[in-house]
């Protein structure tokens, strides 16, 4: 064997290498769209019941303020990221008295009660989480297939 020879196996082992490396490597993954169905309950009453629809990798922020209220009644923040089949949440909640976070991992239609406040019962959320444009995310909506069509579904 030459060496030219030699040096044209190595050089295009080199590029096989190479191209076996760049196709290993992960694309990044397409953002996730999210339902979120949450229940705030301060001392044990109800006071927000606020359903919102985010995707992985991006921040949701909902507000409630009365008009002309310089406070919000509360500010909820939400941080999904994916992680194989599981979410990962970071959660951050505001009320005029009190504020909480947690961190939690949910699997899509999974629902969680997390405590926030100092002592239970004080700052209360129970979480649904659920993949949009899934079968169960269709029940939940009373999606149809025939809705598209003109059916009796209800549209978003």
């Amino acid at each position: 064997m030459t060496r030219s020879t030699l040096i044209k196996k190595a050089w295009l082992g080199l590029a096989l290498v190479g191209l076996a490396c760049i196709a290993a490597v992960p694309t990044q993954a397409e953002a996730e769209p999210l339902y979120f169905a949450l229940e705030v309950r301060r001392e044990g009453r109800l006071v927000a019941q606020p359903k919102l629809l985010g995707e992985t990798g991006r921040t949701v922020r909902a507000e409630r303020r009365k008009p002309g209220a310089s406070q919000p009644d509360y500010r909820l923040v939400l941080t999904p990221t994916a992680e194989g089949e599981t979410f990962h949440l970071e959660l951050d909640l505001m009320l005029p008295e009190i504020k909480g976070h947690s961190e939690l991992a949910l699997l899509h239609g999974q629902e969680r009660r997390v405590q926030l406040g100092r002592y239970p019962g004080d700052l209360e959320v129970s979480l649904l989480l659920m993949k949009v444009d899934s079968p169960e995310f269709r029940a939940l909506m009373d999606l149809s297939e025939d809705a598209a069509v003109g059916g009796s579904g209800r549209p978003i």
